[in-house]
This record gives C-alpha cells, sequence and structure tokens, in this order.
C-alpha cells in the first residue's frame, strides 16, 4: 500500500510540473492542439493493434495497472514461509503442507505445494515449476515489448502530424488565419508523440520490467525451496541455500542459528500436542 501510494505521489506530482509549464508564458492556448493529439494518439493506438492481438493488448494493460497496485512479497518473507514449511513437513509428514496450500496468498507457491502432496517426483516437480517460470517471464517480455513499440511509434506519428500541419501551412500560405491555426498542429505533435513515448509508455514498461524481476525472484525462491522440501533437506541447510538469492544485507539480518531454528521446531511441535 505505501509503495502505491509513493508511486501515485510521484505521478501526480510529475504530471502538475510537466503540464503547468504549458501555462508559462503569453502562448499557452497554443500548447493546445485537438489535431495533433489526435493524430498521435489515433496512429499509435491503430499500429498497436495492426501489430498485437486484442487480447495481448488487453493483458498488457492489465499487468501495467496491477504492476503499480500490487505488492510483491519480498524474498526474506518468502524464505521465512519455506522454513516454516520445511519444518511442518518434518512434524506432520508432507501430507500436512496441503492446508497450508490452501491458505497461501502465493498461487505459485499453492500449486508447488500441491504437486508436492500429489507425489511428483523431484525431476517432475522442477521441470514443472522452471517450465511454468519460464513461461511467465516469455509472457511478461511480451508485455513489456508491447509498450516499448507504442514508444517508438508515438513520435513517429508525431512528426507526422507535424508534416499535417505544414502541408496546412502551405496550403494556406496567402491567409494568415489559417497559418495561426496549422502552427500548433505542426509543433504540437510532435511534443505529444514525445511526452506519449518518454512519460508514459517508456516508465510503464520499465515497471513492467522491475516488478517482473521481483515476481522472478519469489518463483525461482519458492521452486527451490519446495525442492528441497521434498528431499527433506535439513532446515539449517535449507535456510543456507536460500539466503544465496537474497542480498547480502538481508541475509545478516535474518540469519537464524541452529538453536533458533530448533526452539522453532519444538515450538510447533509443542502445539501439535
Amino acid at each position: 500500500m505505501k509503495q502505491h501510494t509513493h508511486s501515485i505521489t510521484g505521478i501526480a506530482l510529475c504530471s502538475l510540473l510537466l503540464f503547468s509549464t504549458f501555462f508559462i508564458g503569453n502562448g499557452a492556448s497554443l500548447m493546445f492542439s485537438m489535431v495533433g493529439l489526435i493524430v498521435v494518439v489515433a496512429g499509435t493506438l491503430g499500429a498497436t493493434f495492426l501489430s498485437y492481438p486484442k487480447k495481448v493488448i488487453e493483458a498488457a494493460v492489465t499487468v501495467a495497472i496491477n504492476s503499480y497496485k500490487s505488492k510483491v512479497p519480498s524474498g526474506e518473507e518468502i524464505v521465512d514461509a519455506l522454513l516454516d514449511l520445511s519444518i511442518q513437513s518434518r512434524i506432520e509428514g508432507l501430507l500436512a503442507l496441503e492446508k497450508e496450500g490452501e491458505r497461501t496468498s502465493v498461487l505459485f507457491l499453492e500449486r508447488a505445494l500441491s504437486m508436492l502432496v500429489d507425489g511428483f517426483k523431484q525431476d517432475e516437480l522442477r521441470d514443472s515449476l522452471y517450465t511454468e517460470v519460464q513461461f511467465f517471464q516469455q509472457r511478461r517480455a511480451r508485455h513489456e515489448r508491447l509498450f516499448r513499440h507504442m514508444a517508438l511509434l508515438a513520435p513517429a506519428f508525431g512528426v507526422a502530424g507535424g508534416v499535417v500541419g505544414l502541408v496546412g501551412m502551405l496550403a494556406g500560405i496567402e491567409n494568415t488565419g489559417i497559418v495561426l491555426q496549422t502552427i500548433p498542429v505542426a509543433l504540437t505533435s510532435t511534443l505529444y508523440g514525445i511526452i506519449l513515448a518518454y512519460f508514459i509508455f517508456i516508465p510503464i514498461a520499465e515497471n513492467i520490467h522491475s516488478k517482473t524481476q521481483e515476481e522472478l525472484l519469489v518463483l525461482k525462491l519458492i521452486t527451490e525451496g519446495v525442492c528441497l522440501i521434498s528431499q527433506e533437506y535439513n532446515t539449517v541447510r535449507l535456510q543456507t541455500r536460500l539466503q544465496s538469492f537474497v542480498t547480502p544485507q538481508v541475509r545478516s539480518t535474518q540469519h537464524k542459528s541452529f538453536r533458533e531454528i530448533r526452539n522453532r521446531y519444538n515450538e510447533l511441535k509443542s502445539r501439535q500436542a
């Protein structure tokens, strides 16, 4: 929620600063041209629909919205959850993880635990999970590429709008009124294309890329952790193995000694008793 608030605040502040410059100076009214805006927006959207199927565009828009709204679990949270699952599997057995899978907020972890409980062999489990991770990465790359493609299209149609304005100026070269009407189209179309590309489409693509990297870390952590739990890996060694995925600073603050893990194990065991 805090990250979402910061994103909204940053967008609002930058938008205010950017668009307030349009009103500075005597020619503020010339900064707006409906014709130029229509040329850039219609051209960009039209070319995008020619480049990608409708379903892909709808999915990319949904991913873009969620990339600003949703919060990705941190690596340390996933490590803690996997350690708890490892301890519980040693107390109650693998079948006990089925209930934990139903309560987890991470859908990928729920599916991984379901496969583990269903008796998937280690190689089958690892291959299935990494295949899902690979296709997830491919889908996100396609969504990111769509917005980068739009960022290339917008300035091009801005230039096209500028040409439209110049042609109108040449057609009315002897009429001052027509020239004054077409000058804003010629100049603002390029501006609109640049703003759409570098203020909207590229930042969206970069945000999708950043969120994808965070989610890939979580997915790989879950895959590695569940596969090691299936081998009944020692919990202390499991912690060391999983912490290789997170930063050294997180490792130093999160690392638990053997005694702490044993106490945690005994506490859970006493609760079950």
